[in-house]
């Protein structure tokens, strides 16, 4: 591999990193514009293995707006990220495929301020991502949630 092809590897690498975390930063700061903007026009996303919904990025985005609404804070961690580049039209890099960890610590919406009763949950997330005129953007992300703890009961 030439000097060229390993800085454009390294280059890619870093924009779908980047990718990566605006996904994580809209998703917990409920800007559904700009998580309708880091998806393919017919980008997907499937919620369902943690109580969600499967659909088209502006149907999904509608529904995390409304469940997420529960919660008065959210930080996804996304972290353990591996890229893998594939193929399009013999090109190589057009595509790339990857698998992260998540942990996401939630606060319910509450009078209880910042004593208010905690989800945690934990998984993994399925990225399938396209390089467009734009830039890297997102086919597919689908959630494997592996855990979830609930808030103690009194």
């Amino acid at each position: 591999m030439t000097q060229r092809a390993e800085l454009a590897t390294v280059m890619d690498r870093l924009a779908v990193d980047e990718l990566i975390t605006a996904y994580a930063v809209a998703v917990d700061d409920g800007d559904w514009t700009a998580y309708r903007g880091l998806f393919t026009a017919d980008g997907r996303a499937d919620y369902r293995s943690a109580g969600g919904v499967e659909g088209d990025a502006g149907q999904v985005a509608g529904w995390l707006a409304e469940s997420l609404a529960l919660f008065a804070m959210r930080q996804h961690l996304i972290v353990n990220r591996q890229v893998r580049f594939g193929v399009l039209d013999h090109d190589t890099g057009d595509t790339a495929a990857v698998r992260a960890d998540y942990l996401n610590p939630m606060r319910f919406t509450g009078d209880a301020g910042p004593t208010a009763p905690d989800l945690v949950c934990g998984g993994r997330y399925a990225f399938a991502l396209l390089r467009t005129s734009e830039g890297w953007r997102m086919r597919e992300v689908i959630v494997h949630e592996k855990w979830r703890r609930l808030p103690a009961t009194p």
